[in-house]
């Protein structure tokens, strides 16, 4: 366990959790949202300390990063829980492992996870030749302290830090972390506070806020949309974040259109795949948007995700699932010497 970095403590040994939106009023004895951090005799720990529950060494497109480190692979990791409960969620068994029917026995297995302290997890990314690490799988926010420990050992060792996140994040945590962060992929799931209640159980407005703090304070960006039929793929939702990100945070953000598959959610099984035709309606929007880069995901194969020069439409790199061929000349067009956003 540690204790928590942002928090306050109130009457009657209550604390209040500082590290995300929820902002938890956390009873002794109980636990927030994200089920990792506890009131213990009025002080809130992280039960999730240096216990990992997935680590593996990922192509950063797999991120999705399409414009940060490109074809290089990226050590990744998390810990249990998390602070939005989506239905769609991929990853549920462990994003959703402390929520979710178990014994009490395999509860306290899932929390304590692999032991590792921060050195570890960068001692790991170095010995399998990663240039980078990934805060990962579950979100990196509800095991920020860890996170952040690594992070600060990562950048004195000549490594990058990378975050994949729903973006959920206090402006106190967000500023925590941002003098160590690199890049970050944040998802926005949608465009309506309807949507993130029914489907996250949170909300949107503060997911926005921090995508625009981490542009503003340099780190690289990129937006993700799982575009799920029914609930997040109408051309309102696809207008409302592309406009969002032409606007706020600059045309060079690249923006992933993601397919869902229901047979691998949380609880949406139900849904149906999402079409092709609906991706490619997301693409054409963000382009008309003036979104220099565009891309579809989870459906391999196709020209839309492959990076064009925004100038002279040259092939510059060519993707087939996580495999890559680049052609441009040090992040500059090879034809025309258009600079491409790329960071390397």
């Amino acid at each position: 366990m540690r204790e928590v970095y942002l928090y306050k403590k109130i009457e009657n040994k209550k604390t209040q959790c500082l590290n995300c939106a929820h902002y938890c009023v956390v009873l002794p004895g109980k636990r927030g949202v994200c089920g990792v951090r506890e009131n213990i005799d009025g002080k809130l720990y992280a039960l999730n300390y240096g216990r990992v529950i997935a680590a593996n060494t990922d192509p950063i497109e797999k991120k999705p990063l399409f414009h940060f480190l490109p074809g290089s692979r990226s050590y990744s990791f998390s810990t249990a829980g998390c602070n939005f409960a989506c239905k769609n969620c991929q990853n549920w068994d462990i994003s959703q492992a402390l929520n979710v029917p178990h014994t009490e026995f395999k509860k306290k297995i899932i929390l304590e996870g692999r032991e590792m302290l921060p050195k570890e997890i960068v001692n790991e990314a170095i010995r399998h030749n990663c240039p980078s690490i990934s805060y990962t799988y579950t979100e990196p926010t509800i095991f920020l302290e860890f996170a952040l420990d690594a992070m600060k050992i990562a950048k004195k060792r000549g490594l990058k830090n990378v975050w994949v996140s729903n973006g959920f994040m206090t402006e106190d945590s967000a500023k925590l972390v941002i003098p160590h962060l690199d890049a970050n992929n944040i998802d926005i799931k949608g465009f309506s506070e309807e949507f993130y209640r029914k489907n996250c159980g949170a909300r949107l407005q503060p997911v926005l806020n921090t995508a625009k703090i981490m542009k503003k304070s340099g780190v690289w960006v990129e937006i993700t949309t799982l575009v799920i039929p029914t609930l997040s793929d109408s051309e309102e939702t696809f207008r409302g974040i592309a406009e969002f990100i032409y606007k706020e945070l600059g045309p060079e953000t690249p923006w992933h259109v993601t397919r869902f598959s229901g047979a691998i959610s949380w609880k949406l099984r139900h849904l149906p795949d999402t079409p092709f035709e609906t991706l490619e309606k997301a693409w054409k929007i963000g382009k008309e948007t003036g979104l220099k880069y565009v891309y579809t995901g989870n459906m391999p194969g196709i020209p839309s995700e492959d990076t064009f020069c925004p100038h002279c439409r040259a092939l510059v790199i060519d993707r087939t699932n996580y495999a890559i061929q680049r052609y441009d000349k040090n992040g500059k067009c090879q034809k025309c010497n258009f600079k491409l956003d790329i960071i390397d």
